[in-house]
């Protein structure tokens, strides 16, 4: 048994490295106890997210309400012959990860099936399932079991959510009106979009991100590196949506190159060895 979960973690962990360099990056200067707990996690999102996503020839439908009962049934179980599935009901039962985070989640990925004009409940509500209880996952595994630590941190575990899923709405939001016909921001007419409603969208994910930052600070220092290593390059990114004008990201997904995101990581892991963060 040993090995067939071992196994079913370098399958998430293969997922991580395939879809991301930046949360690969992450989750490497995590300490290594964390390292295949939190692949468990990314895999599991990455696949409900690839179901809504790119599986267009396909009934997603059936397929994202088959992925869920299957989900409810590993984690009840403590198996699944899917090794995602298996990796991650392994994390929410030894971690002890709330149920209502994985349905919200899974709530999320169900908007994503329907046509949405977001107001700012829905928009609210779509970002605490897609991300913000992503991080409660996450924080869950950093606090060990660990409840008030994990009471303190939720807020800010929930703000670095929300503004990194916030700079990949204006990222790709070339790419999710036209390949998707989404648009996520509130009341935004994407043909209509303009550097004013850029410019308070901005000033909310500024917000996010200085809550967040606060609790990063105060993460255990095994968790610490890894998490300001992915608030450093969201930021990063932020940045340079920032100096771009609306009609940029209208038209092209503004990307980190991967020297800056390794002068990231090596700026990051001097300051962590030199106790600033």
């Amino acid at each position: 048994m040993d090995l067939f979960k071992q196994t079913c973690m370098k399958c998430s962990k293969v997922i991580t490295e395939a879809y991301s360099t930046s949360f690969t990056l992450g989750i490497k200067t995590l300490h290594q106890k964390f390292h295949f707990p939190i692949y468990a996690i990314y895999g599991f999102v990455r696949c409900a997210d690839e179901i809504v996503d790119t599986f267009h020839e396909h009934n997603k439908k059936e397929l994202l309400q088959e992925f869920k009962e299957h989900t409810y049934k590993a984690i009840e179980t403590g198996i699944s012959l899917n090794p995602v599935l298996h990796a991650f009901q392994c994390v929410v039962n030894e971690y002890k990860i709330d149920l209502e985070y994985i349905e919200a989640f899974l709530r999320s990925m169900e908007m994503d099936l329907e046509e949405q004009q977001y107001d700012h409940q829905l928009y609210d509500n779509y970002i605490y399932g897609s991300a913000e209880v992503v991080g409660l996952m996450c924080l869950k595994v950093f606090c060990e079991g660990d409840n008030d630590m994990f009471e303190r941190l939720k807020g800010p575990a929930c703000s670095l959510g929300s503004a990194f899923q916030k700079v990949n709405f204006l990222r790709d939001m070339q790419s999710d009106y036209l390949d998707r016909g989404r648009v996520y921001f509130p009341k935004v007419d994407f043909k209509l979009f303009d550097n004013i409603s850029k410019a308070e969208i901005e000033a909310d994910i500024c917000k996010d991100f200085e809550d967040a930052y606060k609790g990063i600070m105060e993460l255990p220092r095994t968790a610490r590196l890894g998490v300001y290593l992915a608030y450093k390059y969201y930021t990063k990114l932020f940045r340079k949506i920032q100096n771009l004008p609306a009609t940029h990201i209208l038209t092209e997904r503004v990307r980190v190159p991967d020297n800056t995101k390794l002068a990231l990581l090596v700026s990051s892991y001097l300051r962590y060895q030199l106790n600033a963060i």
